[in-house]
């Protein structure tokens, strides 16, 4: 993304890393050396998270952004095109004029994107335009080609929105004149991420701890038969007899055709 900002701006000017250790004031004198007035400072936090500073150098005032969405011109590849070196135009929304933070950036980002007139790397072509959008207390940017034809305009890139977090009166540091309180910062979004899953997870827990309580509550004992007693109806007791004699013989009853059977086999 550095490389493509450097792209677009002719007028711009390059220097090496800085030490973690140092200060951001000593940009100051990185700019007075290279001999600018406008600065343009990314700073990489824990890998993941990418801050922008845009100062007026050494006076102020300063702005800190964080950079998100961002999309270079090797990832977009876009149908786009325009001349390199050329002069951009600045396009912003009217909502810059509204609120006087807005204001101080937009003569921030007018300063710093334009490119000087009659500079030796500049060509004196106008052939693309550089938007500014305010949207959802955001700082949209894109860089459109515009065409000859009928002045259409056809994206180039790059692509990023700035979130703004700070308005400092000085270069890098000072009194700060406006702090953006609807900014959240990165750690506290993952760590609100974070919560917001344990806490589904905890749900989660708790219906399937309900679900087994109600089943073992509503659980009926199925060794007790409850139509056992259905078919039950009051009766008079009967008085319980008890034989104290000896039952009478049985007489047993001859077979009265084994006898005729016989008495044919005599006769014959």
């Amino acid at each position: 993304m550095m490389q493509d900002l450097r792209t677009m701006m002719p007028h711009s000017k390059a220097d090496t890393k800085m030490d973690r250790k140092d200060k951001l004031f000593v940009v100051n004198e990185v700019c007075e050396i290279k001999n600018c007035n406008k600065c343009i400072f990314f700073e990489a936090k824990k890998k993941q998270d990418l801050y922008m500073w845009i100062a007026n150098s050494p006076h102020g005032p300063s702005a800190k952004f964080l950079v998100q969405n961002i999309h270079t011109l090797a990832e977009l590849k876009m149908t786009g095109n325009c001349l390199k070196g050329s002069r951009p135009l600045l396009s912003f929304d009217p909502k810059f004029d509204s609120e006087p933070h807005f204001a101080v950036l937009k003569e921030l980002f007018t300063q710093t994107f334009s490119t000087p007139r009659y500079h030796p790397k500049s060509q004196p072509f106008v052939d693309h335009v550089f938007t500014f959008t305010i949207n959802d207390d955001r700082i949209w940017f894109r860089n459109y080609q515009i065409m000859e034809e009928d002045a259409a305009l056809v994206e180039i890139g790059p692509r990023f929105v700035l979130n703004l977090i700070k308005v400092f009166q000085g270069s890098f540091g000072g009194p700060t004149l406006f702090e953006n309180p609807n900014f959240t910062s990165p750690n506290m979004h993952r760590r609100q991420i974070r919560l917001a899953a344990a806490a589904r997870v905890r749900e989660k827990q708790m219906v399937k701890e309900l679900q087994k309580l109600k089943r073992a509550g509503t659980k009926e004992d199925v060794t007790i038969d409850v139509t056992a007693d259905v078919f039950l109806t009051p009766a008079d007791e009967t008085p319980v007899l008890i034989q104290t004699e000896a039952p009478e013989p049985k007489v047993v009853k001859k077979n009265k055709h084994k006898a005729f059977k016989r008495q044919r086999m005599a006769r014959k």
